[in-house]
């Protein structure tokens, strides 16, 4: 999988999909959902990073503290996505949140000089298109209990998803160990969404059986498989074409929205699935190489 960094993304995109539906199913508030999250992730992460550890050393301290401080950002996108969850559903937050790719695009640009291709800042207006078209901006039939507070919250949200991939991507500088990172991200998410819960109010201790299998599912299928993968990703493509291949998770929440959780996309809003597809595969499809003429 390490070889093949696209494939890593895109499969890691397919599985954190089923994040806001399983939010949704454990029925908490967004500091909760928020934390166990984190906190049922942290000790099969930490068997991760200590196997790294022991084959390749400790990492350097200023990775370990990007790696921490994106963690904070983690814990504020998740919070603010959970409240736009209840908002505008799972679907649409979710399309909300992922219009990072303008943000990530725009800073790796400006702070890290990395100027995308032409094909991937072609793509940002078709995927953008897309996105404006999934979140029922344009046309009849749009989805949610208060759209206007789903926006807020969900642009919020695509602000701080942005940097937190762009800060977690410079903590991940090796590209052997994506555990260690992400460990320390996620452990650092646990204790900012708990903070931040507190803080607030809505931090909720002891939900029901039923709320910690969808969170302990949560955990371990989006938080460590999912996160794992696009992890590979990050440091071996560019900021822009990873946040673009991440576009493939509100495409999918859509769906899923819609399969499990009887949320109705509009004829239009499935126009926007079709054109976000074609935007991902624009930023990712690379010319073939000519073969050379017979001599």
């Amino acid at each position: 999988m390490t070889e093949r960094p696209v494939l890593a993304g895109v499969l890691g995109a397919c599985v954190i999909a089923f994040s806001a539906i399983l939010v949704r199913l454990a029925e908490v508030s967004p500091s909760t959902a928020a934390f166990f999250r984190c906190a049922y992730a942290v000790p099969a992460l930490a068997l991760l990073a200590w196997r790294e550890r022991r084959r390749y050393g400790p990492r350097p301290r200023r990775q370990q503290a990007l790696a921490w401080f994106a963690g904070a950002l983690f814990a504020l996108n998740l919070t603010l996505w959970h409240h736009a969850i209840e908002a505008v559903g799972a679907g649409l937050s979710t399309v909300l949140g992922n219009i990072q790719v303008v943000f990530v695009g725009l800073i790796a640009w400006a702070v890290l000089g990395e100027r995308p291709d032409n094909r991937s800042l072609l793509a940002i207006p078709v995927v953008l298109g897309g996105v404006v078209l999934i979140s029922g901006a344009i046309g009849a039939g749009a989805y949610g209990e208060d759209p206007v507070l789903g926006v807020v919250f969900g642009l919020s949200n695509a602000v701080a998803y942005a940097l937190f991939l762009l800060i977690l991507r410079r903590g991940n500088a090796d590209e052997r160990r994506p555990a260690g990172p992400l460990f320390d991200a996620t452990l650092s998410g646990a204790i900012f969404s708990a903070l931040g819960g507190l803080a607030v109010g809505d931090l909720d201790l002891m939900p029901t059986a039923e709320a910690h299998a969808w969170l302990l599912l949560l955990a371990l299928s989006s938080q460590v498989l999912g996160w794992l993968l696009i992890s590979v990703s990050l440091p071996r493509l560019p900021a822009l074409l990873t946040s673009i291949l991440l576009m493939l998770q509100p495409v999918s929440t859509v769906g899923l929205g819609a399969l499990l959780l009887s949320e109705a996309p509009s004829a239009v809003q499935l126009m926007g699935v079709a054109i976000v597809i074609a935007g991902v595969a624009l930023a990712t499809s690379r010319p073939r190489e000519r073969a050379p003429a017979p001599a």
